[in-house]
């Protein structure tokens, strides 16, 4: 079995080949790469390992940028230190999703499902399984919610939603005109149930709907500010520092 590493943490890169050699010393590590460029030179350069262990944040991006300028039907282990991008993974040849630190019994079960799965399936019939995944997946996100103002209660499509705010436990649904509601959800709930393509998590208290967004100004501390339609120019959305350049791959997608 030929598995290609692309880890951009030394140490981290050092662990899973020693945890990969202490599973099966036969497995032959083909290469580790740390960079988005450097993974897609590889793989317009060399032949395509039979596994892929993949982590989600590399030195010039997310791993996901690759698979937009290469194509490969080889199964993905995604590892990484996040647990939020679980749906995006899987819309790839993703058979498992592992979180940091990677332990031996986690490692050695996904390389397990990954011997499982090619004994059963051919590659044509791997690539048929996963479609047939993204379609079901893609079909499990929360179009209504059930939010309430006092004593009254209202279903809001997720398309009237402008975005979703935390203010202590509490959590809020803004809909386009600018009206508040309290739903029973927490943001981290929000994350797994919402269409990635339309929202996205700005900081830890709004998660925003993609159409709801006006405009895009720069904000001190290299943080970007928002102004959303229907909702007062003085009220303050800012993306974080740590989220512009996610912010800006999903508004380009």
């Amino acid at each position: 079995m030929n598995i290609l590493i692309v880890e951009d943490e030394q140490l981290a890169q050092e662990r899973l080949q020693l945890l990969i050699k202490a599973y099966d010393p036969a497995i032959n590590i083909v290469g580790c790469l740390e960079s988005v460029e450097e993974t897609v030179n590889w793989f317009n350069t060399k032949p395509h390992p039979d596994l892929i262990l993949l982590d989600i944040h590399l030195s010039d991006g997310q791993s996901f940028e690759i698979f937009k300028r290469v194509q490969t039907p080889k199964p993905i282990i995604f590892i990484t230190a996040y647990e939020n991008y679980a749906v995006d993974a899987f819309r790839l040849f993703s058979i498992d999703y592992i979180l940091k630190p990677v332990t031996a019994e986690a490692l050695a079960a996904a390389i397990n499902k990954y011997k499982s799965l090619s004994d059963i399936f051919t590659p044509a019939d791997y690539r048929l399984l996963m479609e047939q995944l993204k379609d079901t997946t893609s079909t499990n996100y929360r179009n209504r919610f059930l939010a309430k103002v006092g004593q009254r209660l209202f279903f809001i499509p997720a398309g009237d939603v402008a975005y979703f705010a935390a203010d202590n436990k509490i959590v809020f649904l803004i809909d386009r005109e600018g009206n508040r509601f309290v739903i029973n959800s927490t943001m981290e709930k929000l994350e797994t149930e919402l269409n990635p393509k339309d929202f996205f998590r700005l900081n830890r208290k709004i998660i925003i709907h993609a159409d709801a967004i006006d405009q895009i100004k720069p904000y001190h501390s290299n943080r970007l500010k928002l102004q959303v339609k229907g909702v007062p120019a003085s009220e303050e959305i800012i993306i974080s520092r740590e989220r512009v350049a996610d912010f800006k791959q999903w508004a380009d997608a």
